[in-house]
């Protein structure tokens, strides 16, 4: 029978845990590696309901793109909602993996996805890793940026509609401006707008952005566009568990069906 452990090689594979920022937390956080495992469920983060979805429908993996848990934890009872979902999981044999930034980094991961997905071309990092530390690290980093075939950020913003499925975004700046290259940086990363900058994008696409980062892309004369944090990095999901089972046909793989973006426009 597959194990957690043959799954997690894979995806040591598919996004290596040395792509990952030092702070976070990857690789497998919760379950035993010699636990045979017929079903996965991957998720952009874990849940009450993708708990109770993968408990529901017999997961006994979940590959999470948010860790989980993130920060220690010095107790695991039903008082607090962490707590609950660890045990909950725990009493059910779930296993739980997250790939995070390492995935975000990755040859396939979801920026190099978000990059194609846009036909970028002379796709690279935006912010370089050390090749030094890890021949594995080599022409990979953080986010991407490329030049593009659109003329303006009037004539992106469709596109990014229809390949993110979003009906609404924010934009910092002119949507007139012209466009040579682009910056992209999935999830919460405004703090590379600067990096963006000095790599000579025209804008920076990530999902959110803080209120003063937004100001400091004004100041800097690169425009941003916001996602949302959700539609940024939860089509990647999908992606990995159609991937996942390719890889492993004798299993059940399925991206969450329960779990939605918290945020709805009104």
């Amino acid at each position: 029978m597959t194990s957690v452990g043959d799954i997690c090689k894979v995806l040591g594979q598919i996004a290596p845990v040395c792509l990952a920022a030092e702070w976070d937390n990857v690789g497998l956080l919760v379950g035993d590696r010699k636990s045979g495992v017929t079903h996965i469920m991957t998720c952009l983060t874990v849940t009450p309901e993708t708990v109770a979805e993968a408990i529901d429908k017999q997961a006994g993996l979940i590959v999470t793109h948010h860790p989980f848990p993130f920060s220690p934890v010095k107790t695991i009872t039903t008082d607090t909602n962490i707590g609950t979902m660890l045990w909950q999981l725990a009493q059910a044999g779930i296993s739980v993996y997250s790939a995070h930034t390492a995935f975000d980094s990755a040859a396939v991961g979801i920026n190099q996805q978000i990059a194609e997905a846009l036909n970028l071309k002379d796709i690279k990092p935006l912010e370089p890793l050390d090749a030094s530390q890890s021949a594995a690290t080599e022409g990979l980093g953080t986010g991407r940026c490329g030049t593009v075939e659109f003329a303006s950020l009037a004539e992106l913003i469709p596109s990014l509609k229809s390949v993110f499925n979003i009906e609404l975004l924010h934009i910092v700046g002119d949507t007139e401006r012209s466009l040579t290259k682009i910056g992209i940086a999935c999830g919460s990363a405004g703090e590379f707008i600067r990096c963006a900058s000095r790599q000579g994008c025209d804008v920076l696409i990530t999902g959110e952005a803080r209120f003063h980062t937004c100001l400091e892309a004004r100041a800097l004369g690169i425009a941003m566009i916001l996602l949302g944090h959700y539609a940024s990095e939860r089509f990647a999901l999908d992606n990995l568990a159609a991937n996942l089972a390719d890889q492993f046909p004798e299993l059940a793989v399925w991206a969450s069906t329960d779990e939605e973006d918290p945020l709805t426009l009104h």
